[in-house]
């Protein structure tokens, strides 16, 4: 089917284009909420639309930018699929069912090009950047994977792909997210995570009230260099201060830093202190999650013991850090692990971002700023 993708378009975008095209801006507001709020995508079943209009719809217009191809149910209750785009490119997203809410781990490019050596996806190199309708329509495709009367509460921007690589997409599904006749989220229910593209930091914040995640796993130059190697062109002193930086972070607005712990790299009491004292002045809460295991990693998880005296070494130090347990490993569907059996094909390697001027190293102090856990 040829056309223009709906989806594409934020509710207020969508508003805007039926203007020029000399429609009521009312209608684009209906035809929002039948794709949104009631997940009706045929222009049959718009029934307070004009016949006219449902024609459009039918013959100029797309409503889907996906199609669901497998779907895996692990059997703690997670829930994985692959989704295929209209070109044939194929993506994973993840349901993570919890007692009072549900949480949908979506995808923003296929592979991803920062080749972090602890995840499954780096391993694929960067296929292409999602449009901004195949992002938002995973979020409509996996919410019809879900029972009865559960629906999606949180969206994070943790699969496939380094989302801030393809940032005007990003923002234009949240706003399409965050829209009452959208998804209506509230903004601490959405959560965008990057491995340090420091100059688009300050740009998305600046764009959506979401909340920010920081993939960190070491505190240390010489051990991040190699787990996320784009930390070579923005070293900790630069995101660290450019987070430090950000305006409105307080203990309501945290900065919440990922940290997969993998033994014998980061994992010791010592690595615990330098994270304490390089977190000194960041509103922050960290998310520490043992090593989620594949064939392409050469790190494991470390010991129980080992997680619990790095974990009681930042409580003592007044942090609050939580320890997010596996999810969907079963089913290659936990933090690390998506990654497609075929590797997309690789465009070219993405234009250099200039980094930002260096920032002086700050002055540290002992302890760290904690914030509260996400709602």
């Amino acid at each position: 089917m040829s056309g223009m993708q709906l989806k594409d378009l934020s509710p207020d975008a969508l508003r805007a284009h039926f203007a020029a095209e000399g429609l009521p801006a009312y209608r684009a507001d209906q035809l929002a909420t039948w794709l949104y709020a009631k997940g009706v995508e045929e222009a049959s079943g718009m029934t307070n639309l004009p016949k006219e209009l449902r024609a459009r719809l039918g013959d100029e217009w797309q409503t889907r930018a996906l199609s669901t191809d497998q779907v895996a149910h692990s059997e703690d209750g997670t829930v994985k699929a692959t989704l295929r785009t209209g070109d044939g490119a194929v993506i994973e997203a993840v349901l993570i069912p919890e007692e009072s809410r549900t949480t949908l781990c979506v995808s923003t490019q296929v592979g991803c090009p920062l080749a972090c050596s602890f995840c499954a996806t780096g391993t694929l190199g960067l296929g292409r950047n999602l449009t901004t309708a195949e992002i938002v329509d995973q979020v409509c495709r996996m919410r019809e994977l879900l029972p009865g009367e559960r629906r999606i509460t949180n969206v994070v921007f943790m699969g496939m792909g380094e989302p801030l690589l393809n940032l005007g997409n990003v923002v234009e599904a949240i706003r399409t997210l965050l829209h009452p006749r959208g998804f209506a989220m509230a903004p601490r229910r959405v959560t965008v995570s990057t491995a340090g593209v420091v100059p688009r930091i300050p740009d998305l914040i600046s764009e959506v009230p979401v909340n920010l995640a920081v993939s960190l796993h070491s505190a240390r130059d010489e051990v991040r260099d190699v787990l996320v190697p784009i930390n070579k062109r923005f070293p900790l002193d630069v995101l660290l201060g450019t987070l430090r930086e950000l305006p409105h972070l307080d203990r309501r607005h945290p900065v919440f830093f990922e940290y997969t712990l993998m033994a014998g790299v980061n994992d010791s009491v010592e690595d615990a202190r330098v994270l304490v004292e390089r977190l000194a002045g960041i509103p922050s809460k960290v998310n520490l999650i043992p090593m989620n295991p594949h064939a392409d990693a050469p790190y494991r998880p470390p010991g129980p013991e080992v997680v619990d005296r790095f974990m009681g070494e930042l409580v003592r130090s007044g942090m609050r850090p939580t320890l997010r347990r596996s999810r969907g490993s079963d089913i290659d569907a936990a933090c690390g692990q998506l990654a497609l059996r075929e590797p997309p094909p690789r465009e070219p390697a993405l234009r250099e971002l200039d980094p930002p001027q260096a920032r002086p190293p700050q002055t540290r102090r002992q302890g760290a700023a904690s914030g509260p856990s996400r709602g």
